[in-house]
């Protein structure tokens, strides 16, 4: 039988074991068991603080050696006892076989795979993200103690799904500003999990800093993409999910993209990297290129004359390691024609140094110290298999349910036509940046674990074009069964890194199969759409014969699994979409490469994602059914707030739209808040539910239409209930980005949003 739906609000699990497999060796420096000379140098001795060790081994380096580590495949310097080290590791949805960082054998022949985060952000659960992240460490940890990872992963992806079109938005949580940031934070956390900011258990990286989401559409690429962005946008939409991952997740690195912001390669603005990052937000860690930028800006973007030109700007703009071979190659002539000062190196240099020393790689032997203990019988646990199952149960979307005909009773059905190219995928459910996953467990396999089933792809492959549509042989499928399950969608032929799509519409021709299973099916067809990004499926929305409709994301390795749990009811569904799913019409009018979030009522401009969209959706943000329902209720909340600005304030005089959200004012005990709500389970069925603290503010700045507050995930019995509370601070919750980017507070009626529930909070002086 399959599992039932644990509805995890997720104690953080840990799995710290005394033995270990030791049939390989990790990477290290300092083995004073080998060689005890090397206990003799200062940044072998971890009585000593972390920058004093830091800046011993800068000053033993020679010029060419300290250039050895500005690159990702860092040189080895055998007179010091330190070893060659690979910075290059992904971790996105689990540890992955992407970058050279990693590797699998038979030793540890795969890891746990997760699904892909946008699945994963549906579920809007904040402590599953860093549950997640903890397991995806502890089997870092594991395979890099037996000499199969290194201990820097550049993961996650945080950057907002601005285009639905974009290919690589499936790597990412969604296209909210908030929820990206909790996302980060929560991954970022559980990675690196420690409480100590001068330790690290795997260095987590944010990426791609920042602006980043076009990679090849119609033939404008990436690499050379000058993305012209207003300081408001950038402000309050592109920068929020960075700035919280370095400020509350205390991330150990940022990873510039390969695109220009207005005019200026990411990686070589200094206003970006040494101002922001780590002058704003006090990055504690590194920053690094994404792979080969540097040689890009020089090379494609012809941004400097030259490539000493190119090591220089970006070195003195704040990058600390170049993912490639550029500086590697550049950074000594440069110095050697004065367009770069060996200080510059050291700075660089010191700043991924104290990341390696956090993560004890210059501490001997890491078997001897913390997480020492986690081998290969840490991976693929069943445990961590679960959580895999459990990720994507909560993050599955049921988005149409007529009649209630989900959920299926297995004892009542005969047989069960499973129909589609999706059906009986395996490679497809972990989506990119993967890895050897421990098994798979397909939609074919999941639901036939429950009832009787006959299978027909229906089409050869998911492109569904020319003579690979197989509609006879599904039409006959469907004709003879008690209920039809058809899976479509995309994979990575469709959408991909490098590959962003034209059209909103199904391949190929997966409508037809559809329609024409709908039409020839006996009993009930259930659509599941298996993809990244949305669809404008609003003929199957608008269908009779399709009574149920799932998004299940690229649900990972046990994909099958959960998306039977929720089909025959063993899991109440409670994701909710992270993205706005939009009608081809948006893809036949709006450009990609137009970054402007706000309407143009003058252009017929229509905006971008929920928070200012004009148009009609076909599915919108936060959209998603339960077998249960429920209903909320306003315990407490305030109506009125007044600011307490100093005597003589303008705004006594005048009357102000909005006020700056940084003075003294903002220090108010007043101006920090509570939103107290009842939560009901009206229905049968115990059931998750997410509750969305949404705000309309006063019409000023150009302001969102509507923004996520903040949300919360409660479980709730039959008929049951629960108390949800919000704790809001006016100047961080109800400010908005004006015209120049800075944050000003909103004088007037702000309408907070929660289900059907809407109250007014006026803010005056």
């Amino acid at each position: 039988m399959a599992s039932k739906c644990h509805f995890l609000l997720l104690s953080l699990l840990c799995f710290l074991h005394s033995s270990f497999i030791s049939a390989q060796t990790p990477v290290f420096a300092c083995d004073t068991t080998s060689n005890p000379n090397l206990a003799g140098f200062g940044f072998c001795n971890v009585s000593m603080s972390l920058a004093d060790r830091t800046a011993d081994l800068v000053k033993r380096l020679t010029l060419q050696e300290k250039i050895g580590f500005l690159v990702n495949k860092a040189t080895a310097v055998s007179r010091l006892g330190i070893p060659s080290y690979e910075w290059w590791s992904e971790a996105l949805h689990g540890v992955s076989y992407v970058g050279p960082g990693t590797h699998f054998s038979t030793l540890v022949p795969g890891a746990t795979s997760f699904p892909m985060p946008i699945l994963t952000a549906a579920s809007f659960n904040s402590t599953l993200f860093q549950a997640i992240g903890q397991v995806v460490s502890n089997e870092a940890r594991a395979m890099y103690n037996v000499g199969l990872a290194g201990l820097t992963f550049w993961s996650p992806n945080i950057n907002i799904f601005r285009d639905p079109r974009w290919g690589r938005g499936q790597e990412t949580p969604g296209e909210d500003p908030l929820l990206a940031s909790k996302y980060a934070t929560g991954y970022v956390k559980g990675l690196q999990d420690t409480n100590d900011p001068d330790r690290l258990k795997v260095a987590a990286c944010c990426k791609h800093y920042t602006a980043y989401d076009v990679d090849n559409w119609k033939g404008v690429q990436r690499y050379t993409f000058n993305a012209i962005v207003s300081k408001q946008d950038l402000d309050d939409t592109f920068q929020p999910p960075f700035k919280s991952c370095v400020i509350d997740g205390n991330v150990a690195s940022v990873m510039c993209s390969y695109n220009q912001v207005n005019g200026v390669p990411t990686c070589a603005d200094k206003d970006l990297l040494a101002g922001t990052i780590r002058g704003d937000w006090k990055l504690n860690g590194y920053i690094v290129s994404d792979c080969d930028s540097v040689d890009v800006l020089y090379n494609n973007q012809h941004y400097t004359k030259t490539p000493e030109d190119a090591a220089a700007i970006t070195i003195k703009s704040g990058l600390d390691l170049d993912c490639g071979t550029f500086l590697g190659q550049h950074a000594l002539a440069a110095i050697q024609g004065g367009k770069l000062a060996e200080s510059d190196v050291n700075n660089a240099i010191t700043n991924n140094f104290i990341v390696q020393m956090r993560l004890g790689f210059f501490d001997g032997d890491p078997r001897k110290h913390n997480y020492g203990g986690l081998g290969p019988k840490d991976v693929c646990t069943t445990a961590n298999q679960e959580l895999a199952r459990e990720a994507a149960r909560q993050g599955i979307v049921l988005l149409k349910n007529d009649n209630n005909v989900l959920p299926l009773n297995s004892k009542s059905i005969k047989s069960m036509a499973v129909i589609g190219p999706n059906a009986n995928v395996t490679h497809t459910m972990i989506g990119n940046y993967e890895g050897t996953p421990c098994s798979y467990l397909t939609p074919l396999q999941g639901l036939g674990a429950n009832v009787a089933t006959v299978y027909a792809a229906g089409c050869s492959n998911v492109g569904c074009s020319g003579n690979s549509l197989q509609l006879d042989n599904a039409k006959a499928a469907a004709s003879q069964a008690d209920v039809t399950v058809l899976v479509v969608g995309a994979d990575q032929s469709i959408e991909r890194e490098s590959l962003d799509r034209t059209s909103l519409l199904l391949p190929g021709q997966q409508t037809d199969l559809i329609n024409g299973v709908a039409k020839a099916a006996k009993g009930p067809v259930i659509l599941v759409i298996m993809s990244g990004g949305p669809f404008d499926i609003s003929f199957a929305k608008d269908n009779p014969l399709i009574p149920s409709i799932l998004w299940i994301g690229y649900p990972g390795e046990k994909g099958g699994g959960a998306l039977a749990d929720v089909i025959f009811g063993y899991c109440n569904p409670s994701g909710r979409l992270p993205v706005t799913w939009y009608p081809e019409s948006f893809a036949d009018t709006v450009s990609m490469t137009d970054m402007r979030m706000r309407p143009d009522p003058s252009t017929s401009y229509p905006g971008r994602t929920y928070r200012f969209y004009t148009g009609d959706p076909i599915y919108s943000f936060g959209d998603g059914l339960s077998y249960s329902e429920f209903s909320h209720r306003l315990v407490q909340a305030p109506k009125l707030i007044s600011v307490p600005l100093e005597e003589g304030h303008t705004c006594y005089s005048e009357q102000c739209k909005s006020i700056d959200a940084g003075g003294s004012h903002c220090q108010d005990a007043g101006f920090q808040f509570q939103i107290q709500l009842r939560v009901q389970n009206n229905g049968k069925m115990q059931g998750a539910h997410t509750v969305f603290l949404f705000t309309t503010p006063p019409s000023v700045h150009n302001a969102p239409k509507k923004h996520l507050l903040g949300f919360e995930k409660v479980v709730l019995g039959p008929k049951g209930f629960g108390d949800v509370s919000f704790k809001l601070d006016v100047c961080k919750d109800l400010s908005v980005a004006d015209e120049e980017g800075n944050r000003k507070v909103a004088l007037g009626a702000h309408i907070l949003h929660v289900g059907n529930l809407k109250h007014s909070l006026t803010l005056r002086v």
